[in-house]
């Protein structure tokens, strides 16, 4: 889909000016370098002119002007995505919302949480425990902003357990393309009232409507938490495991895996040690619940299943020293592969469970046969994986080369085994071609459908998603 559109002028920033006022309407050598691009993608763009909204209203109004004048609009939350998503490549309008950070409700007998998009997903997590209420999606980026998170339909390392951020999203305001202001959903528990338009905002990373406030489902605080570090010879051993521990009689909060090269990164980045890197692969196990005895029920049935399924040990956090030593290391994955290397990119592919050690040892082999070095991580439980491919010291060609020979292939076999293009990062700009590849025909004119529904005149983030 394409539009054309209006360059910017100086009657179109006063007439933005005068909606936000002069001091939150940004052009030129005002912009800073932040706002051309996200936290890793190399697509960089700046917008015409940068516009701070801190009201529903002022949204309204500079989209009914935009949508007037045919001026495009980007969306803009912390920036922390991955594949260009909040980047304005067609120019025109970026709208920040991280102005928008207000906790409007916290309805302790309905359990939700209503709140502007600008809040940042850390400090969700800390409003409603003192409450002793708990907010389960658990993205790895927690400065980013919860409307980025709704846009993404962000997944998280509590996915396998509690779900993704679409499965607690009760109600939402919205901003269309053309400035109106529309409420879907609500604090209800159930809704089967026609198609879910709800539902439809959420993960279209802002190419249908703008997040202006969000109601939350909220869950009890569970009381008690344990994770286990578990070593294995092997990855395929670590992931052969993994299904039996799913069908435990407790679902563990969260499975991750890693392997000893992401753990030496971390622990070089962070200056801290890691409990044990001895071991080629490790299966990170988090259980939590309302009692002590039920968790520890949990945990034990897990480390027997571990054994038996040939772990080498099993490493009991019980402790907030080893706790945040683990996670920390953990939390610090991404950002220690970026600090070793001078660029990279990322497959963020999903693929069934039992079928990610095969991914990863694809991507092995493409590191020999392609002579660059690829690293990964990932949420096991659900079959989501990271895999970065990184630049090192290659010049621009041969990056360029490499990096799409690579892509072609990861994304193909993933394919191959079941799997999608993207399991929480979105599309973005980046991966629109992975997606157009994976998608019938039918499957393309139902969602090029949907967004002229939404926005004829293809005004809001254009370019992302769709081709």
């Amino acid at each position: 889909m394409s539009g054309k559109y209006k360059n910017i002028n100086d009657a179109d920033i006063a007439a933005l000016q005068s909606i936000c006022g002069e001091h939150r309407v940004l052009s030129g050598a005002q912009i800073g370098e932040d706002y051309s691009h996200d936290e890793l993608s190399g697509i960089r763009k700046f917008p015409e002119v940068l516009v701070k909204a801190l009201s529903t209203d002022e949204v309204s109004r500079v989209m009914k002007y935009a949508y007037a004048h045919d001026i495009p609009v980007t969306p803009r939350g912390a920036g922390t995505g991955l594949v260009g998503g909040s980047v304005p490549f067609s120019g025109g309008i970026m709208l920040d919302l991280t102005g928008m950070k207000r906790f409007l409700e916290l309805d302790r007998e309905n359990m939700t949480l209503t709140l502007e998009p600008g809040v940042l997903l850390m400090e969700i997590g800390k409003f409603v425990e003192e409450s002793g209420l708990f907010y389960p999606p658990d993205p790895g980026e927690k400065t980013a902003t919860i409307g980025g998170n709704i846009s993404t339909n962000a997944g998280g390392m509590r996915a396998v357990k509690y779900g993704v951020t679409r499965d607690y999203v009760r109600g939402l305001e919205v901003v269309l393309p053309n400035g109106e202001i529309m409420e879907l959903g609500g604090k209800v528990v159930k809704n089967s009232s026609g198609y879910s338009l709800k539902d439809l905002i959420i993960g279209s990373e802002g190419t249908l409507g703008i997040v202006t406030k969000a109601v939350l489902r909220l869950l009890p605080l569970p009381k008690h938490k344990i994770s286990l570090l578990v070593p294995f010879a092997d990855l395929t051993a670590a992931v052969d495991a993994v299904p039996e521990i799913i069908r435990a009689s407790s679902i563990p909060t969260a499975v991750e895996f890693m392997e000893r090269e992401v753990i030496l990164a971390a622990e070089e980045f962070l200056a801290r040690k890691f409990p044990d890197n001895s071991s080629d692969a490790y299966l990170l196990l988090t259980y939590d619940g309302a009692s002590k005895e039920e968790v520890d029920i949990a945990w034990k049935e897990a480390a027997d299943i571990c054994l038996k399924c040939g772990a080498l040990d099993v490493f009991i956090s019980n402790t907030q020293e080893r706790n945040e030593s683990i996670w920390a290391a953990r939390g610090a994955f991404l950002e220690a592969i970026k600090a070793s290397t001078t660029e990279m990119d990322e497959c963020d592919v999903v693929v069934p469970r039992k079928n990610v050690a095969q991914l990863v040892n694809f991507s092995r082999e493409l590191q020999k046969k392609y002579q660059i070095r690829i690293r990964s991580f990932g949420h096991c439980g659900d079959g989501n994986l990271h895999i970065y491919v990184l630049r090192d010291q290659l010049d621009d060609a041969a990056w360029q080369k490499n990096l799409t020979a690579v892509f072609d292939e990861l994304y193909a076999k993933a394919q191959d085994l079941g799997g999608e293009v993207s399991g929480e990062h979105g599309i973005g700009l980046a991966k629109r071609p992975y997606l157009a590849l994976s998608l019938s025909e039918n499957e393309k004119q139902l969602m090029t459908g949907i967004k002229k529904v939404f926005d004829p005149k293809n005004i809001l983030n254009p370019g992302k998603l769709f081709l």
